[in-house]
């Protein structure tokens, strides 16, 4: 659990750290779409050459974003048993007794990984290199044209901040829940699938009673404040751009650009 990365805000001193979180997130969002193209394995190496680029830049260890991969193990190794079973098609790889493996199932589940991959470290370095509070803000600023259709801009900013901010907090209480019950004799690596089962309820529970206790002391702390969400405020930190958030998000569109490019 403390491999996980994501939403963990580390504070370095590199040019992505400084630019505006509104362009870090369009970025962001432009490479998304550049990802869920399907332009072949070519384009994802570009794409990956770019992201590995932003995370130099970040000044942010490849390793941080390895170890944020290893609890995706599992979930990778059943997606390719289950690809291996459905997809019957393209060229036998090898047979095991009756058990034919097929080349679009390797494929298909090679396009998975890489994209899973490429996306959790865009998100990371977005996280990683920027503050909650600027996140917030820039959200905000993005989706401030829709309010004119009563959209709830400043609060889906605050939603969205606040989970980023939680989910360290939430890694930290489930390690606690952990070690209080191995201590009291729960194992969840040992025993039988039913065993497995009450050992993982035993941990969900307490998570689920922590987590809602936490929110309402949020709400009250919030209350206690006199936040109110429609309230007109005023910002202790404004944001603006430079030339190098524009650079960014240039070099950003013409990866989207040939990506699609690559893709036709």
């Amino acid at each position: 659990m403390n491999n996980i990365a994501l939403g963990r805000y580390l504070p370095l001193d590199s040019l992505m750290h400084k630019m505006d979180p509104r362009f870090k997130i369009m970025a962001m969002l432009i490479v998304m779409i550049s990802i869920f193209i399907p332009s072949g394995f070519e384009a994802y190496g570009l794409i990956g050459l770019f992201i590995l680029t932003a995370l130099f830049i970040s000044k942010l260890h490849l390793s941080m974003i390895i170890n944020s991969l290893k609890p995706m193990v599992f979930m990778l190794s059943f997606l390719t048993i289950i690809n291996a079973l459905v997809l019957r098609t393209g060229t036998v790889i090898f047979t095991i007794y009756s058990f034919t493996v097929y080349s679009d199932a390797l494929s298909q589940t090679a396009y998975i990984t890489v994209r899973l991959v490429l996306m959790i470290m865009t998100t990371t370095i977005l996280t990683a290199s920027t503050k909650p509070l600027d996140l917030t803000l820039g959200i905000e600023d993005l989706l401030k044209p829709f309010k004119r259709f009563g959209f709830p801009a400043h609060e889906i900013a605050m939603m969205i901040s606040i989970a980023l901010r939680f989910i360290p907090t939430l890694i930290e209480e489930t390690n606690r829940i952990m070690k209080a019950q191995a201590s009291r004799g729960v194992d969840l690596k040992e025993g039988s699938l039913k065993e497995k089962l009450m050992a993982i309820l035993s941990l969900i529970v307490p998570l689920f009673v922590s987590s809602f206790q936490r929110a309402e002391e949020l709400a009250d702390a919030m209350e206690a404040r006199a936040y109110v969400p429609s309230g007109v405020r005023t910002r202790y930190k404004v944001l603006k751009r430079t030339p190098k958030d524009i650079v960014l998000l240039v070099l950003c569109i013409s990866l989207l650009g040939m990506t699609v490019w690559m893709s036709l």
